[in-house]
């Protein structure tokens, strides 16, 4: 069978906005120019330099993979576990049927990466949730030729696998190249997904579509089953991210995706009152939202 590469059918600029207390994020998918990108929710490339952060708030129903490129984070959530991430890091957490939690700078300097919201199937929604961390020295890392260093987050690349287990089948690969490199990533025909620009310049898919920093490139549905790059500066890096369409209905109330209203509804009251996953939620605060006040 002739091979066929996927297109860029959109490009999404991301949007300075300021989000949780004085956190500033550069976001795309979730914003009014691309609402979702079924399985995907949202993503965020987060500048953040304390006092900014996101202090104590609930989720459920869907996955927050969040990526360090540069500085540190401090994780805590209310059943008691706590995370520090460094460049490079990774958490990848299933908020699932409910987690309260609290994530800010550890240092005064510069907080930055991405992080990436993935839907839930409604079978998932309601299980309990989970964390996968990987240090970067434990996250998958693979150069095809001199170059091209890419780190495999989820999925696989040049025949290295990552251990992560995404329960909506995802794949998200870290791309660095030098200037007239040249890189191929296969992707499932079935999967939906996006590029997302860090730094740098390059051609991106069959079209060779031309793109800057911190831009979306919406991949065409075409049953391509690989994307070419070619870079068009030293400083290239970028992010590949696809997953398996859930194609269920998407309610999302501010930190809460589910299938209906009423099951937000339910969310909201869960969290009130304590039950279904949110135990102790209401009266737990975390000990790090107060570090830098």
């Amino acid at each position: 069978m002739a091979r066929i590469a996927r297109n860029i059918v959109k490009s999404v600029l991301s949007r300075e906005q300021m989000d949780g207390e004085g956190a500033r994020v550069y976001r795309s998918i979730g914003s009014h120019a691309l609402r979702n990108l079924d399985p995907f929710l949202m993503l965020d490339e987060f500048d953040v330099k304390a006092p900014g952060g996101f202090p104590d708030h609930p989720h459920r129903g869907f996955e927050t993979v969040t990526y360090m490129l540069e500085g540190e984070f401090l994780h805590e959530d209310f059943k008691g576990h706590k995370g520090h991430l460094g460049p490079g890091d990774l958490q990848w957490m299933s908020a699932a049927k409910g987690i309260v939690h609290a994530e800010i700078p550890a240092t005064n300097g510069r907080a930055h990466g991405l992080q990436l919201w993935v839907n839930l199937a409604a079978k998932d929604k309601m299980s309990e949730p989970n964390y996968q961390e990987f240090p970067k020295e434990k996250v998958v890392h693979v150069s095809p030729e001199p170059g091209v260093n890419v780190n495999v987050i989820a999925g696989e690349s040049h025949g290295a696998h990552s251990p992560v287990m995404t329960r909506t089948p995802t794949m998200f690969i870290d791309v660095k190249m030098m200037k007239g490199k040249t890189f191929e990533q296969q992707i499932p025909t079935d999967y939906a997904g996006f590029i997302y620009t860090i730094s740098g310049s390059a051609k991106f898919g069959g079209s060779k579509h031309a793109s800057e920093a911190h831009h979306t490139l919406v991949l065409s549905e075409n049953q391509g089953d690989h994307i070419p790059v070619e870079s068009l500066s030293d400083d290239c890096h970028f992010v590949i991210i696809a997953g398996k369409p859930i194609r269920e209905p998407i309610v999302q109330y501010g930190p809460f995706v589910m299938n209906t209203q009423q099951e937000i509804y339910q969310a909201f009251a869960d969290y009130d009152r304590g039950r279904n996953g949110f135990e102790g939620a209401r009266d737990w605060q975390s000990s790090i939202r107060n570090k830098w006040h």
